[in-house]
């Protein structure tokens, strides 16, 4: 299962520290010019080694797109792209061979497949969503024709959260600072828990809520593919997320129906809704209004200090993992949970199109 999507498809390919990584779309439209700053962009918001709170391996993750566009413009056809690993130090791994590292993927891909590449996690690596921004990054270029953008931020750092709610914030504002909080005191206070974390050679995790605007009504399908469950499908994916919800979402289930309910309005723009605890959706289906959702993301596994843990003879052992890890995955999971939203709304763009024929 190592493709997304239903129409505009992304089949990714690579390991951590393999000869690299890359993917095939699939179902792009043709004629979309691929302004290749931007996708590089994108990479540059993911890639490691970008600011002191983050893993300190240096890589350009340059993208080398390699069929599928002609003349600066996507032919309709499969795109091929690779982003080539320079500075892996896999002799750092060497000690994890025959261990299994605490809440990673190690001991369950050793039972199904029955071996691993235990350099940096092989496949279970995050360093695999290189071929999701990629995707993304295209899926932008296509939403941003129909006027949909998305933006992305650190919300909640361990406990220090933001005090405002989105619409109060200048999403101008995400990238201005290293850990891409738009609200500048609380952005001071998360790095400084992020360094704390790293300087106790331990890890942090937190909340990022993405805001998208400009959708058109009617995307989404009315039972199995409803538009917030393949949100949540596409969020739950990414490595190291625990929780999704959408719209008022747990903090919901504290009204009453008559508080919950978002009621019709007409106006000048059309019907709108006075409240938007639904979260732009409904029924499954988008209704106009910004859709907005939490995504949360657990304490990174991987800890530079001893745990206890066991072998791959299932015996107790003590493990003290070395290598380059980010104290905390946020900052860099910002453009990851953006492209998983686009490639999201331009598949249910493209799926409503089919629908109308």
């Amino acid at each position: 299962m190592n493709t997304f999507g239903h129409l505009f498809k992304l089949t990714s390919f690579g390991e951590s520290h393999g000869k690299g990584i890359g993917g095939i779309i699939d179902g792009c439209p043709a004629g979309i010019n691929l302004d290749l700053d931007f996708i590089q962009n994108e990479l540059d918001r993911r890639k490691p080694g970008q600011s002191k709170i983050t893993t300190q391996r240096k890589e350009s993750d340059t993208v080398d797109f390699l069929s599928g566009v002609f003349e600066g413009k996507t032919q309709g056809t499969p795109i091929g792209f690779a982003i080539w690993n320079k500075d892996q130090h896999s002799k750092d791994y060497d000690s994890l061979k025959d261990v299994y590292r605490p809440s990673h993927a190690d001991y369950t891909y050793a039972k199904k497949y029955g071996s691993r590449d235990h350099r940096g996690g092989g496949r279970s690596s995050a360093r695999e969503t290189i071929a999701r921004v990629v995707a993304g990054a295209i899926a932008k270029l296509i939403l941003k024709q129909i006027g949909v953008s998305i933006n992305a931020f650190v919300y909640r750092v361990g406990n220090i959260q933001v005090n405002k709610t989105y619409p109060e914030l200048d999403l101008n504002k995400i990238d201005s600072n290293i850990v891409r909080c738009p609200e500048e005191g609380t952005a001071e206070q998360m790095i400084k828990r992020i360094e704390e974390a790293g300087r106790n050679h331990d890890t942090v995790g937190g909340v990022i809520q993405c805001v998208i605007q400009g959708v058109p009504i009617g995307l989404g399908e009315p039972v199995f593919n409803k538009l917030h469950a393949d949100l949540g499908h596409a969020m739950l994916g990414i490595n190291a997320v625990k929780g999704f919800e959408y719209g008022s979402g747990f903090e919901g289930t504290k009204l009453s129906g008559s508080e919950h309910n978002d009621v019709f309005i007409k106006t000048k723009d059309g019907v709108r809704t006075k409240t938007n605890h639904s979260g732009g959706v409904q029924g499954g289906i988008s209704n106009g209004e910004d859709i907005y959702f939490n995504v949360a993301f657990k304490p990174i596994a991987t800890l530079l200090k001893e745990q206890e843990t066991i072998n791959k003879n299932e015996e107790q052992t003590i493990i003290n993992p070395k290598g380059r890890h980010d104290p905390c995955v946020l900052p860099r999971a910002v453009p990851i949970v953006e492209a998983m939203a686009a490639m999201v709304i331009v598949d249910h763009y493209l799926l409503n199109k089919v629908n109308r024929i």
